[in-house]
């Protein structure tokens, strides 16, 4: 059936009841065991089994003739997608098999081409053996081969994949694609997400000299697809010979310098330093169909069968067990106990729980360990960064690792709160589990929250900034605009790969380099403050270092008085405005009975006229009189709390006090204005203001950020203008102060107009430069501490995980010599960079001042699948089990035709583009609806 036939069929709504007839008989069609291997079909040298057993079940579905099959095709895209996933799996058991087999053959034939291999080998005259004709693609070539269908091979399938070649059809494949070309492209596409598919396969058909075809594209999306099945097959058979197919192992074994515990190591502050943050980059659109009267469309998302096994995933189900903690949190709780409030998006409920309809997964939310290897990653669906994502992710951490967690979280400091309030909250207590905020989103946070969670002042911390996310976050998104329109299973897919691909080649190959790049910084950061500090000590005249503590606990009791007006100063205001409102009543009391007395002598007014008047201006004057009574007993009340004297008018000085508090607040509102905008432009200011930022590229971000921040400057005329009307006038500022601000916290010691701060030891600038040197100093000590540790579970990880795993390697060699191939490359996989660390670890060794040791030491896991454990490799069941021979000579049934591979991608093509059609519109009405709001606004 064409796409224009289908789509009027659909218009029509016509033929349902066929269409469903057709699908139950779909769900009744399956070759059953012998398709996956338990089963034997007899195959007779004259042939035509194979045909039979196809009538037997596919009865009038299919035309045979001439011995020649001929689909009367009756499925829709939906039926061919299921059935072909359906047919692959069912077959992926005998399929890994036969790729160990290909694996070792590759490896012991010195990594041959397929085209070259075919050419040496060739196909002999083995009267046992059949054959099965198939074009086969490659790089660089592209021929229709003959290949070899052994007495051995379960399926046809599994005969092509013994010899390299990865089938776009389940059952009688006519087209394959090298198991190197899919490689290529595998490891490509990691190193560089944005090469996609499409770009690939027209890569290849440029170099064979031959025009692109969208069933191209979709042959080598299927084998594609197959390859990665097959590779996660063999990822988890090895995990199970190795003992390590637990469900958490991969977590309690994320990063070697954090989980590979050492006996009579230092004990850390912190047993596990991790950072998670949400990315909006990574989202998915819903598929739907213009042609429903819905106002967003129909879904027209297609179910291909597929799910996604992953490790690293958090399940939908698990991390909703926590929408109802973030839910039912204390709002008012929250509120009064957070001061960064409304500074982060992610703060605000009323956002955070708003997504475009056209989106289903919104983006990732993920964990990572401080030196960024990937712990955890959980879908946001529908929503933007709920707090339901990091109470799972701090749960599972808490299950797994136990005590003494520090985690990262750009708005950690009302997180804590949450995390109190919900119910992991005593877990999380008892565990000691620390909220933290990272170093760079940190500086945006209100001083006071900075004293409590920055890790600048953090003890146990070291120099680590728990920024890793966004570090992470720069180089992952390049998946988005592969990733927008794909489907559940290849969106999950991409990113589970991607992140596996990064931790193993990326974050494992760079880890030494980060423990060298740290302990130079932290020994860099103890020469230099060895010189400066004693001379801004001396200045300051402070003898003891312990003073900088001393001060850093004042500067904490300062802030925190400042959070809430003395009460007396409450009540003066309230009595104020009090006053104030009942001037106001008494005049319009006043009013009202002016108006009721002369109400009764209107001269020429009717007697029921006069009557109307007189009823509408005593009501008036009572509900005066009712205003003016209510304010009238709120001001006697609150003279009786402060003590003063009962009349109306207070004296000269108690209005000037008034006065003042009244001006104190238009102080504070434009010191919130002025600090806001400061806000919104933190990054250029922290990027200006940061060590190492040269002279002239802060005054190029200055001037920058002057010419186009009229707002600021408006801001700041204003603050002036009220600072200096103060009494006692208040320090008014100039705008090369503004941006030469180090922290935006800066602007809340000028929050005081109580009392004047400037002459507090704490408060001068070079007291603050002080206290920062050093507890940066002693974030330095502490890092040299830890990462002592560090270097020491690094080494002895290398000496274990290599020992383990060539032990286990000899075991299988005899047994299972497939196996041991693939664990010889799974060695290979970290292994490649082991010679570097020991080498750059060699280097730390030999650094001026460095305390620790890289004698290897013993580890404390000593379980089943350890680095450290007695190797005892096991031989999967699926190996053991074995499988029947299939010795089909030729299978004819076609499941898949290049128009049916053209009519899917033409309508991955127009549902796409129909997606991309309601994106659009929905942006447009978004910004014309804020465009409304905002000329309304402007009218008001």
């Amino acid at each position: 059936m064409s796409l224009e036939e289908r789509r009027a069929l659909e218009a029509l709504k016509e033929d349902t009841n066929t269409i469903e007839d057709c699908q139950e008989d779909f769900e009744d069609m399956s070759f059953g065991d012998i398709w996956n291997g338990t089963e034997s079909l007899a195959i007779s040298h004259a042939g035509g089994e194979f045909t039979d057993l196809a009538r037997e079940v596919l009865g009038d579905f299919w035309k045979i003739s001439n011995n020649r099959v001929q689909r009367v095709d009756k499925r829709t895209r939906r039926d061919r997608v299921l059935r072909r996933n359906n047919a692959f799996a069912e077959q992926m058991v005998v399929m890994t098999d036969a790729y160990l087999v290909w694996s070792l053959t590759k490896c012991e034939d010195a990594f041959r081409g397929f085209f070259e291999r075919l050419e040496k080998e060739g196909l002999g005259s083995d009267s046992n053996c059949g054959q099965w004709s198939i074009s086969v693609i490659d790089v660089f070539y592209a021929e229709k081969v003959s290949l070899r269908i052994l007495s051995t091979d379960a399926t046809i399938s599994s005969a092509l994949v013994r010899q390299g070649v990865m089938p776009c059809s389940p059952i009688s494949p006519t087209v394959g694609i090298t198991t190197e070309a899919l490689d290529l492209y595998r490891v490509a596409h990691l190193r560089s997400p944005q090469l996609s598919i499409q770009a690939f396969v027209k890569t290849v058909c440029d170099l064979h000299g031959v025009a692109f075809h969208r069933h191209l594209s979709r042959q080598f999306s299927i084998a594609f697809d197959l390859y990665l099945q097959v590779r996660r097959s063999v990822a988890a058979m090895v995990a199970e010979s190795l003992q390590r197919d637990s469900p958490d192992f991969r977590l309690k074994h994320a990063c070697p310098a954090c989980t590979y515990i050492l006996m009579d190591e230092h004990k850390l502050t912190f047993s596990l330093l991790y950072a998670m943050d949400g990315n909006d980059s990574l989202k998915r659109v819903i598929r739907r169909s213009l042609d429903t009267d819905d106002s967003l469309g129909a879904s027209s998302e297609l179910p291909t069968g597929q799910q996604l096994t992953s490790n690293r995933y958090l399940s939908r189900t698990y991390v909703d067990q926590f929408a109802r903690d973030s839910a039912t949190a204390d709002d008012e709780v929250i509120h009064a106990e957070n001061s960064c409030e409304g500074r982060w998006k992610n703060m605000d409920d009323t956002k955070t729980k708003k997504a475009w309809g056209i989106y289903d997964e919104t983006g990732i939310f993920v964990a990572m360990c401080r030196h960024g290897f990937t712990l955890l990653v959980a879908d946001m669906i529908q929503s933007g960064e709920l707090a339901k994502y990091p109470l799972a992710v701090v749960s599972k951490l808490l299950e797994v690792f136990g005590s003494n967690l520090g985690g990262g979280y750009d708005i950690g400091c009302q997180f804590r709160t949450t995390l109190d309030n919900s119910s992991i909250g005593p877990l999380a207590r008892s565990l000691h589990h620390t909220c933290l905020v990272g170093a760079f989103h940190g500086h945006a946070h209100r001083r006071l929250c900075q004293l409590f969670s920055l890790t600048t002042y953090i003890k146990g911390l070291g120099l680590e900034d728990l920024e890793v996310c966004e570090r992470t976050f720069s180089k992952s998104n390049s998946l988005a605009s592969a990733l927008r329109y794909a489907s559940v299973f290849h969106r999950q897919q991409a990113i589970d790969t991607y992140f596996e691909h990064n931790d193993d080649f990326e974050v494992y190959a760079n880890l030494s380099d980060f423990l060298y790049n740290n302990y130079r910084q932290a020994l860099d950061i103890l020469n230099d403050g060895s010189t400066t500090l004693p001379n801004l000590m001396r200045d300051l005249k402070v003898a003891d270092e312990t003073v900088f503590e001393r001060w850093l606990e004042e500067e904490k009791v300062y802030l925190q008085g400042l959070t809430q007006e003395p009460a007396d100063e409450t009540l003066q205001m309230e009595y104020w405005k009090t006053l104030a409102n009942l001037a106001a009543s008494k005049e319009a009391l006043d009013a009202a009975m002016t108006a009721f007395q002369d109400s009764s002598h209107l001269e020429g007014a009717s007697y029921d006229g006069q009557v109307k008047n007189t009823r509408k201006a005593e009501s008036a004057r009572r509900h005066a009189l009712e205003d003016y009574n209510r304010h009238l007993k709120l001001a006697q009340v609150l003279e009786c709390k402060l003590e003063v004297e009962k009349r109306w008018v207070a004296e000269d000085a108690q209005w000037q006090k008034v006065g003042r508090l009244v001006a104190n607040r238009k102080y504070q509102r434009a010191l919130d204005r002025l600090e806001g905008l400061i806000v919104a432009r933190i990054f250029e200011l922290t990027k200006m203001n940061r060590a190492g930022t040269g002279y002239k590229l802060r005054k190029h971000i200055a001037k920058a950020l002057q010419a186009r921040s009229i707002a600021i400057r408006s801001a700041l005329t204003t603050y002036n203008s009220i600072a200096s009307s103060m009494y006692p006038a208040r320090k008014t500022l100039k705008w090369e102060e503004v941006v030469e601000y180090a922290f935006l916290a800066d602007f809340d010691l000028l929050r005081d107009t109580r009392a004047d701060i400037s002459q507090r030891p704490w408060a001068s600038a070079a007291a603050r430069r002080a206290m920062d040197l050093y507890f940066k100093m002693c974030r330095a000590r502490e890092e040299i501490q830890r990462l002592n540790v560090e270097v020491r579970r690094l080494v002895t990880y290398i000496q274990d995980e290599d020992k383990y795993l060539r032990a286990c390697e000899d075991q299988l060699k005899s047994v299972s010599p497939t196996l041991a191939n693939q664990i010889a490359i799974h060695r290979n996989v970290r292994g490649r960079f082991n010679s570097r660390h020991l080498k750059r670890l060699y280097d730390i060794s030999n650094l001026p001042g460095f305390s620790g040791t890289i004698a290897p030491g013993m580890s404390t896991n000593t379980g089943l699948g350890e680095s450290s454990s007695t190797p005892n490799a096991q031989v999967p069941s699926q190996l053991l089990a074995g499988h029947p021979p299939f010795n089909d000579r030729r299978s004819a049934v076609v499941l898949d035709t290049p128009d049916d591979l053209d009519e899917e991608e033409q309508e991955e093509e127009v549902e796409e583009e129909a997606s991309r059609s309601l994106q659009d519109v929905l942006r447009v009405a978004d910004d014309f609806s804020r465009l409304e709001l905002h000329d309304h606004a402007d009218e008001e």
